[in-house]
């Protein structure tokens, strides 16, 4: 079971804007990682890997502060505000909430929630 402050470290990490090492750092060996209902990304080796993709898709990924976050024993929820600026300078917004299962001082599994509807709205700036 995590404590707030590890939690918090964690979020620092994500805001700071090191993803991938949040993942080396905050995730089993085994973690899994889900979009909304889709199918569960298996590994730490292999979650970093997507990560690492993901971004380098982007020209910049900002994650806003957390304002909102609960522990409960083993469970941790999250919600994140994201804005990504891709490659051509154009900046999207995704609100979602992550829910995550930790087992001792690192994540086991966690879930997106998102509207996938909605997810990353183009951003007027």
């Amino acid at each position: 079971m995590p404590d707030k402050q590890r939690v918090e470290r964690f979020i620092d990490a994500v805001v700071h804007g090191d993803h991938v090492e949040a993942i080396r750092d905050f995730y089993h060996e085994d973690a899994t990682m889900q979009e909304n209902l889709g199918e569960p990304r298996r590994g730490r080796d292999t979650l970093m890997a997507h990560e690492a993709k993901a971004l380098s898709n982007m020209q910049k990924m900002e994650t806003k502060p957390v304002a909102t976050f609960l522990v409960d024993g083993d469970n941790v929820a999250i919600r994140w505000t994201f804005i990504m600026t891709d490659k051509a300078g154009t900046r999207r917004q995704l609100e979602e909430v992550s829910l995550q299962r930790w087992d001792g001082d690192r994540i086991a599994s966690e879930q997106f929630y998102y509207d996938s509807k909605t997810a990353w709205q183009m951003m007027d700036d």
